[in-house]
């Protein structure tokens, strides 16, 4: 898919387009995410642009999205105030604005991560620790996908990815949530070649 074919298809109004990936972002690449979130924003005008407000990907991306217009940048956060001094979006939501016993079908695919699946529990019963908090970004990574609530689902996913052990951790996990929910992705094997187009 060539970037042209990619706005010719996706933007519209309602779009929401998922920009995430690793925490580690080899250097030499650092300037090619936040390089996409500038090209996205200057040549679309309708989608909306989804983050789960991380350190590395998420925030090099949500950088090139808000230097042109951070109106379109939506963060989810696995609780308020999650990374504030970072966030350059318009519109930030929490896990603690959610009614998470409602969302079944979200909870359904949280427990598909087998690192976390047995932390989801607790954590939805109220224990917050170090541990059961990390079933807190799962969710969130699952909401980024599926939406939740007033929160739409997610149209289309770009990732950056670590390519020599693919789909591991949250990004994996997302990029799953995606894959099972026909939610179309790619990852930097595609995206890299349209700042070249």
């Amino acid at each position: 898919m060539t970037f042209s074919e990619f706005v010719k298809k996706y933007d519209k109004k309602n779009t929401i387009v998922l920009l995430e990936g690793k925490r580690q972002v080899a250097e030499g690449d650092q300037e090619k995410l936040v390089a996409l979130g500038r090209l996205l924003a200057s040549k679309t005008k309708k989608m909306t642009f989804r983050s789960g407000n991380a350190s590395g990907s998420d925030q090099l991306f949500s950088d090139g999205v808000a230097s042109v217009d951070n109106t379109r940048l939506q963060v989810i956060t696995p609780y308020s105030g999650h990374r504030d001094k970072t966030n350059r979006s318009y519109e930030t939501i929490s896990l603690d604005d959610i009614d998470l016993a409602a969302e079944e079908e979200v909870i359904f695919y949280s427990r598909g991560n087998k690192k976390t699946a047995a932390l989801i529990d607790p954590f939805l019963s109220g224990e917050k620790n170090r541990h059961t908090i990390k079933a807190a970004y799962i969710i969130r990574d699952t909401i980024k996908v599926l939406g939740a609530g007033d929160v739409p689902p997610a149209t289309f996913g770009i990732f950056y990815d670590d390519l020599a052990d693919p789909k591991k951790g949250g990004t994996g996990h997302t990029m799953q949530v995606c894959e099972q929910n026909q939610v179309p992705l790619i990852d930097q094997k595609v995206w890299f070649n349209w700042l070249t187009d």
